[in-house]
């Protein structure tokens, strides 16, 4: 396993020298001989190949990746084309809907916000084919854990957006004076609509803009909007 984006090769080659890395390699690679493993490989580091640690102005913490056929690729929330949106990602898209009066998406590839500077992170990168949580406690939340302290650390005026309980359990890794952290119910429909009315979108680009960066095109139909 290996990041190729030079912004974050520093970082990772610190992070898999640690044992609990190694560790973690070890089970991957043995995980993989015995069973379907979501992401694939090329795609368990997606959110850093495309989101450099210098363009870093949200991080969107999610909990697993996808476990089922063709939906994960390495962005939290974010699904491959030609997949339909989870429940949880329609969810904020009627979000988006009522707080920017952004039209729902015809598909649920977040690709775009990760280009833009939002940093899709899963707490845990990788998982076994209809068994969520089954790669949780195995070494990825250590490493995640140092990836949100590394930001904190390194960047400056970063939106952390927490949405439930499991990603508001990561605020203490966050330096509050130099960053914005918004905490909301979870976007599922577990969550009874909870997370609808936080604004979060429009509070993000509002924080942004105040801090001298430009803002997040949140809408994702624009065929213009997938030019590189």
């Amino acid at each position: 396993m290996k990041i190729n984006n030079n912004n974050w090769i520093p970082f990772f080659e610190q992070e898999k020298k640690k044992p609990y890395f190694i560790a973690l390699e070890e089970f991957i690679t043995l995980e993989r001989q015995n069973f379907n493993i979501f992401p694939e490989t090329n795609d368990i580091f997606n959110a850093f190949e495309l989101t450099s640690l210098n363009e870093v102005k949200v991080v969107l913490i999610g909990q697993d990746p996808y476990h089922k056929i063709k939906q994960a690729h390495g962005l939290s929330f974010s699904v491959k084309d030609g997949i339909k949106p989870p429940p949880s990602l329609i969810n904020i898209y009627k979000e988006l809907q009522t707080n920017l009066n952004i039209p729902i998406a015809n598909h649920g590839n977040l690709t775009n916000w990760a280009k833009q500077g939002v940093l899709l992170l899963n707490a845990t990168l990788t998982v076994r084919e209809g068994q969520p949580g089954s790669h949780q406690n195995k070494g990825w939340e250590t490493f995640t854990d140092e990836v949100i302290k590394h930001v904190s650390d390194n960047t400056s005026n970063v939106v952390f957006l927490l949405w439930g309980n499991f990603a508001k359990t990561k605020s203490h890794l966050i330096n509050a004076n130099k960053h914005k952290i918004l905490e909301a119910a979870h976007p599922s429909p577990l969550a009874r609509g909870a997370f609808f009315g936080c604004k979060h979108f429009s509070k993000t680009n509002d924080y942004l803009i105040e801090h001298g960066k430009s803002s997040i095109n949140w809408s994702l139909n624009s065929p213009t909007l997938f030019t590189n």
